[in-house]
């Protein structure tokens, strides 16, 4: 069932425009996107949120030519981060072009598109990312002066009976410790709608907690982790203290050049 969004109500209407265009000039160049952001949290939670940009969500193969075609129409673009965004800018509006995370672990395929849902945004039919890919790049979010905890929280609350709970679980893979994380706190937020987690969901996350207890860690593995949750937080730990970063080439997916360059953007 389509929905019409209101995130955009109070937009100045040269912003509203400049959104709108772009979305046409894509769709006109056949470039699938997906609308996330403002837009597909109120369209599963029904928060109504204003803000200063738009998040597009497309395949990586596929935002080279995005940044084109948005070019040819007179939009200035940049590949700001080439792991994860670029972005379009007229005037000081400005559309995100998001194909994976900054952390390297959420990158678009084609389930987003196969699972999106629709909406309409700017007078547009537009498809919206899907409630669990939204949870899935937004659990990773738990920087100093950010963190997505509550939009996933928000999520749960009003998408659970719905949920691909399966899916979710898989697209965690081996970080599903950073899923029961959130999944624990709904409990807490919430103690007298805990049920609306699956209990099966929280009886295997639990089993595979439990069987850590049993099971030493490798001794000679020194990694951290908590670059995937803050781009600057543990940046003593990989920097001073000589953990390996789980960002990097071959464990992760950004190169060395893509962690500098995402570091050195950190305040700007």
């Amino acid at each position: 069932m389509e929905s019409t969004l209101h995130a955009s109500d109070n937009l100045p209407p040269a912003t509203a425009a400049f959104y709108r265009h772009a979305m046409e000039t894509l769709r006109r160049a056949r470039i699938p996107f997906l609308v996330g952001g403002a837009y597909a949290l109120e369209r599963y939670t029904g928060i109504v949120r204003h803000t200063k940009d738009c998040d597009l969500f497309l395949r990586p193969e596929d935002c080279p030519r995005a940044l084109d075609v948005l070019g040819q129409a007179n939009y200035r673009t940049e590949l700001t981060f080439p792991h994860w965004l670029g972005k379009a800018f007229h005037g000081s509006d400005m559309i995100d072009l998001i194909y994976s995370s900054g952390n390297g672990v959420a990158t678009v395929d084609d389930e987003w598109f196969e699972h999106a849902v629709e909406g309409t945004v700017f007078g547009l039919s537009v498809k919206l990312v899907p409630a669990e890919e939204m949870i899935w790049s937004k659990a990773f979010v738990v920087e100093r002066e950010r963190y997505d905890g509550a939009d996933i929280v928000h999520l749960i609350r009003s998408c659970a009976q719905s949920l691909a709970w399966h899916r979710l679980l898989r697209r965690f893979g081996d970080n599903w410790r950073v899923l029961y994380s959130h999944l624990v706190l709904f409990g807490f937020i919430y103690p007298g709608e805990r049920s609306a987690i699956p209990k099966g969901v929280m009886e295997e996350l639990t089993q595979r907690m439990n069987g850590e207890l049993t099971t030493p860690p490798p001794a000679d593995e020194h990694l951290c982790q908590g670059t995937l949750l803050s781009r600057e937080q543990y940046l003593i730990d990989v920097q001073r203290w000589g953990y390996e970063d789980a960002r990097k080439e071959p464990r992760g997916n950004m190169s060395e050049a893509d962690i500098e360059h995402w570091t050195d953007a950190i305040g700007k």
